[in-house]
């Protein structure tokens, strides 16, 4: 799989991704948060391409506190071959040289198989509660 940063072109492939990978949800407007990260042109929001087709993709961002990473997906039909394992690797690289210490991210807690993935490439469950506020 071959890594780089999102292009506006790639907009609809991406939503489509993020369908197939059920992370989307009525409450968000994905061409909203695309158009918001694409402001930030901070080179965290990257893409995977097998076969020129985007099959995996995660959009991360940096606070100068924490990092984070949202929407982490790889299409169904290729998952078990470690491409999120790879793209959550060049996510982490991008964010220690910008400083960051400790990245987070959020699971919904129904999703085992997930967060048994986020186990094995070193993440832990931090003993605290997650809350929001829909604005």
């Amino acid at each position: 799989m071959q890594i780089r940063q999102y292009q506006p072109d790639d907009e609809a492939a991406v939503i489509e991704l993020w369908r197939r990978c059920d992370l989307l949800r009525p409450w968000n407007d994905p061409v909203l948060d695309i158009q918001h990260k694409a402001k930030q042109n901070d080179g965290l929001f990257l893409v995977g391409i097998i076969d020129g087709q985007i099959m995996a993709s995660v959009m991360a961002g940096y606070d100068w506190h924490r990092g984070w990473l949202y929407l982490v997906g790889v299409d169904p039909v290729q998952r078990r071959q470690g491409f999120a394992r790879q793209l959550i690797s060049e996510a982490e690289r991008l964010l220690r040289e910008r400083g960051c210490r400790k990245i987070n991210l959020q699971v919904r807690e129904t999703n085992q198989q997930v967060i048994e993935f986020y186990k094995r490439v070193g993440y832990s469950v931090d003993p605290v509660l997650s809350m929001g506020k829909r604005m």
